[in-house]
């Protein structure tokens, strides 16, 4: 018997995107009504403000500022396009940090604090080692190891927790994250890196270039001049196919979801789950501090320590950059990329209208609330109903069930 084939948009892959999709435009559409009401009901924006600002939230990205009549106007915008890229490289590789952890059965909430150890290690590498005397490629490269180690590390520390104590790693990893941000001041505190070229300023660890070390551009400054753009994004990118290599393409791979769908019965089918979900976390936070590395490794970034007596924001947006990419790898790369064109926009609207860039913080937590409803939205698309088995006869219940031709081979097959 010829089995029916399942329509395209039934299957549970398109479904899945779009209940992704669907989060997305329903988050832009509530958020667009937001924007509007809030200008008509401020005499300072207005109609004509509001319809700006509703321009703004859907095509913020194409905006090229103001004419020399004071209207919007529109086209390729090469810094905003570049600064997206930028900004979205950490939140690409702590949502890969989330994603990879959820294929594991874990929620890794650590991500903040495994970031922050690779802020810590890499830019006390990048400031230590005298690029007079080792190339700055090289110490650009140990500093980047150096952040993905002290992140491996620090996310072993949950995953040891939860594999031999049987600890929630999420009780685990919000404890391991305020001790990093509790170290990374003590250590930053009375660092040596303090002031070490403006002395107007106190408390700052300053760019890596200062010591010669920054990500090389590789020509894309120069597709987007204007921009903090660099070859960071392209690492990042990288890391996302890499990891959708691991998880679906190798031995190691399988058993990490193996785990993550039943440590119990993959541990009957001889697959170490104690190894595993160390394994799984030390990786997830391997990610997260690659992230921290590529981001103050650029060159045009400042750190500053006293912000991180709270948690960085990049490592919290990971997990609804994992969300809206269904943990796929390649997934994450656009919901990074979407997730910083919000941001973008959020500073278009505070440079171009009278709204604030805050305005786009509620429209991301709108799409983060409907994505956690994504089972819901994926059987609204599937339109899945309860099925009513079929009422046996006396004799259908006297009749011994036929066994499929293809299933009729002895045990020793199967």
């Amino acid at each position: 018997m010829k089995q029916e084939k399942t329509p395209l948009l039934r299957r549970e892959g398109s479904v899945k995107l779009l209940s992704s999709l669907l989060s997305i435009v329903i988050g832009l559409v509530v958020g667009g009504l937001i924007v509007l009401f809030v200008g008509l009901g401020n005499s300072e924006i207005g109609a004509d403000g509001a319809g700006e600002g509703l321009r703004l939230i859907f095509a913020g990205i194409l905006s090229t500022g103001r004419d020399a009549s004071g209207a919007l106007s529109w086209g390729f915008n090469p810094t905003n396009v570049g600064n997206m890229l930028f900004r979205a490289m950490p939140v690409i590789m702590t949502g890969l940090s989330v994603a990879v952890a959820f294929k594991t059965g874990l929620f890794n909430i650590g991500a903040p604090g495994q970031y922050l150890m690779g802020t810590m290690v890499s830019l006390v590498i990048a400031l230590s080692i005298d690029t007079a005397a080792v190339p700055a490629g090289l110490v650009w490269v140990l500093a980047l190891l150096g952040g993905i180690a002290a992140g491996a590390l620090w996310g072993c520390i949950p995953g040891l927790v939860k594999a031999f104590l049987n600890i929630n790693e999420v009780l685990a990893c919000i404890m391991t994250n305020w001790i990093a941000a509790n170290v990374v001041t003590w250590i930053f505190d009375g660092s040596a890196f303090r002031n070490m070229v403006e002395n107007t300023k106190s408390g700052y660890i300053y760019k890596t270039s200062f010591n010669g070390v920054a990500t090389p551009k590789l020509g894309l400054d120069k597709l987007f001049p204007g921009s903090q753009v660099n070859g960071g994004i392209l690492i990042a990118i990288l890391f996302a196919v890499a990891m959708y290599i691991l998880m679906n393409k190798t031995t190691l791979g399988f058993e990490l979801k193996a785990c993550g769908a039943n440590r119990h019965a993959a541990r009957y089918a001889g697959i170490s789950d104690k190894r595993n979900i160390v394994l799984s976390m030390a990786i997830a936070g391997a990610l997260a501090g690659a992230g921290a590395a590529l981001y103050y490794l650029s060159g045009n970034t400042e750190f500053f320590w006293t912000t991180y007596q709270s948690l960085p924001a990049e490592g919290f947006n990971g997990i609804p950059v994992a969300l809206l990419a269904l943990n796929n790898p390649i997934g994450v790369i656009f919901a990074g990329l979407f997730m910083a064109m919000l941001n973008i926009i959020g500073l278009q609207l505070t440079n171009l209208t009278a709204y604030n860039e805050f305005i786009t913080d509620v429209i991301i937590a709108i799409i983060v609330y409907l994505s956690a409803f994504s089972l819901v939205i994926r059987m609204f698309l599937m339109g899945r109903k309860r099925k009513v088995p079929p009422k046996l006869g006396a004799d259908d219940a006297a009749a011994p069930a036929k066994i499929p031709a293809e299933n009729e081979k002895g045990g020793d097959d199967a």
